[in-house]
């Protein structure tokens, strides 16, 4: 199990930030992004200051060692995803841009009048707005999954979804507000006996479950650094092989060409460089790369664990309080709710003057109000980190919700 207070010790932030309105950080706004251990700090100042240079560039001994590095943090990667191989993973700027290259370099080429692309309203706007755009562009059409009672998506209805026009599923495994795991494995079975592609926005996802792409039998699959621990800017797309195979690049540049001729004829390196133009984030990449490794010694399973134990024990704390409403009781990612009668963005501000942060709003999950019918959430999310402590904290303040302007001024 995790020593949750020797690995607070890991994290600067803890003894580093400024207080807020003299209280300590009660951080729970990870689904946004993760602290950062000091293991990352150091890889990324490494590079920075003991052998900066660009990365499969240069044939000197400096560049060697960053394209070692570079190489090495791809391959970290790819184990802690489960890839077969490393050339399958193409590190990108994050989860977004990951998806706009699926959506643009892939599915633009590959939909038609009449093709099916099928969403959640409980998806991010990384995985809807690339995916809206790309069916006007085609004559595709957009469909929704019917989320069940909870919120959740099940296999039952995706089934119910399925035509024999679906050509792509795009789903979050985890959806960043309502925070249900989807049966991935069942949808990927389920789709490829009819040929369907499936994207997974991996953001929510890999940073807290075991991710196993093979096992899974995935086809693209889009994270974050930053969400891991990582650095943000630094994000990877993995695909399959034939997939990436069948993929134009979106942008082109330096780096991601063999040749090319006054003509316009035009040679591409192999994969994944042909997708990876231009000067990439090294330290960024690096980075993360620590990050990978930094989680797969803590062990992923071990910090899902905690996470559900730390969850459960605020489920069961914010219910016997009669002034919050809970959108998402029995999730296992992210806690949607709001104090009743407080705007969200209000009680935000009225948790931050107690040193707590979390996330108000929408969340960029703008069409999830089609479903939740109210507009606006305050969410609360948890990493490996977090304590009891600071569950405590957080639901003694939201005890003050029904007297928000005394506890505020006051």
């Amino acid at each position: 199990m995790i020593d949750v207070e020797k690995i607070r010790q890991d994290f600067p932030m803890f003894k580093n930030h400024v207080k807020m309105h003299d209280h300590d950080l009660v951080y729970l706004d990870n689904n946004a992004t993760t602290l950062k251990p000091q293991c990352v700090a150091d890889a990324v100042y490494g590079y920075l200051t003991e052998y900066t240079s660009n990365a499969e560039r240069g044939d000197y001994d400096l560049s060697h060692i960053v394209d070692t590095k570079f190489e090495g943090a791809r391959e970290d990667v790819r184990r802690f995803i489960g890839a077969k191989d490393k050339r399958e993973l193409i590190f990108t700027a994050g989860s977004t841009d990951s998806l706009n290259m699926v959506a643009y370099g892939y599915a633009l080429h590959h939909l038609k009048e009449g093709d099916e692309i099928l969403l959640s309203l409980a998806e991010h706007a990384s995985n809807t707005l690339p995916w809206f755009d790309v069916a006007k562009m085609t004559g595709a059409k957009i469909k929704y999954i019917d989320l069940d009672e909870k919120g959740a998506i099940t296999i039952e209805n995706v089934k119910k979804a399925i035509t024999d026009k679906t050509k792509i599923i795009a789903l979050a495994i985890v959806t960043n507000v309502m925070g249900y795991v989807i049966p991935i494995h069942e949808i990927t079975a389920l789709a490829h006996k009819q040929n369907i592609v499936v994207v997974c926005d991996g953001a929510q996802s890999v940073p807290h479950i075991k991710t196993d792409v093979v096992a899974d039998d995935i086809d693209f699959l889009a994270f974050s650094g930053h969400k891991m621990c990582g650095p943000t800017g630094i994000g990877v797309l993995y695909g399959k092989m034939a997939l990436l195979e069948d993929m134009k690049p979106v942008r082109y540049g330096g780096g991601s060409n063999a040749r090319y001729e006054a003509d316009g004829e035009l040679s591409l390196k192999s994969i994944p460089y042909r997708f990876e133009s231009g000067t990439p984030n090294i330290e960024g990449v690096i980075g993360l790369g620590a990050a990978a490794c930094y989680l797969e010694s803590i062990g992923i399973e071990n910090i899902h664990a905690y996470e559900i134990e730390l969850r459960k024990y605020a489920i069961e704390k914010l219910k016997q309080v009669d002034k919050v409403e809970l959108y998402n009781p029995e999730a296992t990612g992210a806690i949607a709710m709001n104090i009743k009668g407080v705007f969200s963005q209000d009680a935000s501000s009225l948790f931050n003057t107690y040193g707590i942060a979390v996330r108000a709003g929408n969340h960029c999950a703008k069409i999830l109000k089609d479903f939740l019918h109210v507009n606006a959430t305050v969410r609360a999310s948890l990493y490996f980190y977090n304590t009891k402590e600071d569950i405590d904290t957080f639901v003694e303040v939201c005890k003050k919700g029904d007297d928000f302007l005394d506890a505020f001024f006051g």
